[in-house]
């Protein structure tokens, strides 16, 4: 995620999440499906963010679902927060982002 968000490739960022996923975050309205979370991710990526940094934080699960909290900086510092994510392990084993919310530090 932080490679392709570095990059500006809202495509590779949208893909780690369910196509029927939700992104709820302090940025901009709730999205709902990989299209929405892909428009978001092209509007916050745009020409790239070459300082983003991603940090796990803590991570547990059961089965076919985890969680991950994450810390996340950009902007020289300026946005942070966290972000909490639910991850579940899809038919072909690939593990996606279900549920994700992020909370600015402001």
């Amino acid at each position: 995620m932080t490679v392709a968000y570095r990059a500006g490739d809202a495509s590779a960022c949208a893909d780690m999440f369910t196509m029927d996923a939700q992104l709820y975050s302090p940025y901009a309205p709730p999205a709902v499906g990989r299209g929405a979370i892909e428009a978001i991710h092209r509007e916050w990526t745009d020409g790239g963010v070459p300082d983003k940094e991603l940090k796990v934080v803590q991570t547990g699960g059961s089965n076919d679902f985890a969680w991950t909290l994450s810390s996340y900086s950009e902007d020289g510092g300026k946005v942070r927060g966290t972000s909490l994510a639910v991850w579940q392990r899809e038919v072909d084993g690939n593990w996606r982002i279900r549920l994700c919310s992020l909370n600015s530090d402001d």
